[in-house]
């Protein structure tokens, strides 16, 4: 679970499991992607959640 600090910035600890879903995320929507724009459009519109430890 993630883990939002406070601060003068917010930071998001994420635990490994966090990280490799996120990863496994990026490369599932990236896997076709022909060029850097084409890319680009992918991830913009995508969502990538992780859930936020309580």
């Amino acid at each position: 679970m993630a883990r939002i600090i406070e601060g003068k910035r917010r930071i998001i600890k994420m635990s490994v499991d966090d990280v490799i879903a996120t990863v496994r995320s990026y490369q599932k929507i990236t896997q076709n992607a022909c060029c850097y724009e084409h890319l680009r459009e992918l991830l913009e519109k995508s969502d990538f959640y992780i859930p936020e430890e309580k």
